[in-house]
């Protein structure tokens, strides 16, 4: 009898380690799809000539430059307070300055720590879909659906908490056009001033210097939910609200 179940156990260890096996297969399949798309929509927007370029551009009252030189860079921000004074914000990999009519001030850490945030999210969405294969993001492929009647891939986005900034538990989804590689919505979640979740639709979509550049229509859920990845089905049936528009201004890029 012992034989009996010897074999009994050794057939059900190997059916678990199958399934394991098939289940790993699976999502290294998955994980190699996402970074395929993102990869090729890379390519599409011309992300690969902002890696060492010089860029300005101006949202709403402030003037941004970026300054890359592959993983190295420094991110600005300019502008003039409501009593006047002359701002400059200056981030780069590892610090983050302030100055007040050329005069450099101490800041708390919680101020450092917003400011830098702030400068960094507004780089970040207007250079997409640079920033997808940066080491601390984390790929996964939903599938595919259709928006407006065009078919797109549905992308997950994660980060890991080492590298992933203060806001590494934010969950984002990109949605990128089958056929033409476009990068065409976007949403996302956050944490933070008590939570929300946004949908953005892209929009005056142009190329500057080979690279593409587009401002977004900026939509909430309503009712409200954090589920970023219902957000296309949320669209479609006309259950999210537009609250601002995103656009970029004066774009000038110099690639090096």
């Amino acid at each position: 009898m012992k034989w009996i179940f010897a074999i009994v156990l050794l057939t059900v260890l190997v059916g678990v380690s199958c399934s394991r096996s098939e289940k790993l297969d699976k999502a290294a399949a998955e994980k190699g799809r996402a970074q395929e798309i993102v990869d090729q929509a890379m390519q599409r927007h011309g992300s690969d000539k902002l890696r060492k370029s010089h860029l300005e551009f101006d949202f709403r009252d402030y003037h941004y430059t970026m300054q890359r030189d592959g993983g190295t860079y420094q991110y600005e921000r300019a502008f003039t307070d409501t009593s006047g004074q002359q701002i400059h914000d200056v981030l780069t990999n590892d610090s983050f300055t302030r100055t007040v009519d050329g005069e450099e001030v101490e800041l708390t850490e919680k101020q450092r720590n917003a400011y830098s945030n702030s400068v960094n999210s507004v780089i970040y969405f207007a250079t997409l879909p640079l920033s997808l294969n940066d080491p601390a993001v984390q790929k996964e492929y939903l599938g595919e659906v259709s928006i407006k009647g065009e078919p797109y891939h549905k992308i997950k986005v994660t980060f890991k908490q080492e590298g992933g900034g203060d806001d590494f538990q934010d969950e984002y989804i990109y949605w990128i056009h089958r056929d033409e590689h476009t990068m065409d919505y976007l949403a996302y979640n956050y944490e933070t001033d008590g939570g929300g979740a946004r949908f953005r639709e892209a929009y005056n979509v142009r190329n500057v210097e080979g690279v593409v550049f587009q401002d977004y229509y900026n939509l909430k859920p309503v009712p409200k939910t954090l589920e970023v990845a219902r957000f296309d089905s949320l669209f479609e049936a006309g259950n999210l609200q537009q609250v601002s528009v995103i656009e970029t201004a004066d774009v000038k890029l110099r690639a090096e």
